[in-house]
């Protein structure tokens, strides 16, 4: 004869948690924060930089950004990155980022 124990009773799941969960299997958060990098480089580079470039993956805190040409690239490495950088940390203080990084790609401006 074998003796069952009862299961304690669940309660209701707080809306929060079940939210986090949603959005945890649907990939929405990630789009957010994908579209807050995007608009805060749109901000950051502005008119000047903005329609050449693009916003790539942002891995472990270094955000990758396509850039329509190799002298651009250099321009933005060499005399633009740490203000970048900063305005970008500014506008985002909950994302790690750590460093940019330019790179020629095709860009649809």
């Amino acid at each position: 004869m074998s003796i069952r124990r009862k299961q304690p009773e669940r309660g209701p799941e707080r809306l929060g948690e079940i939210l986090s969960q949603l959005f945890t299997a649907r990939g929405w958060g990630r789009r957010q924060g994908r579209l807050q990098l995007e608009r805060a480089w749109a901000e950051v580079a502005g008119d000047r930089f903005a329609p050449h470039t693009r916003v790539g993956q942002l891995r472990r805190g270094v955000l990758d950004i396509q850039v329509s040409s190799a002298v651009l690239v250099q321009e933005l490495t060499q005399f633009h990155r740490r203000a970048l950088l900063e305005q970008l940390r500014a506008r985002l203080p909950s994302t790690p980022l750590t460093d940019l990084r330019f790179r020629v790609a095709a860009v649809n401006g």
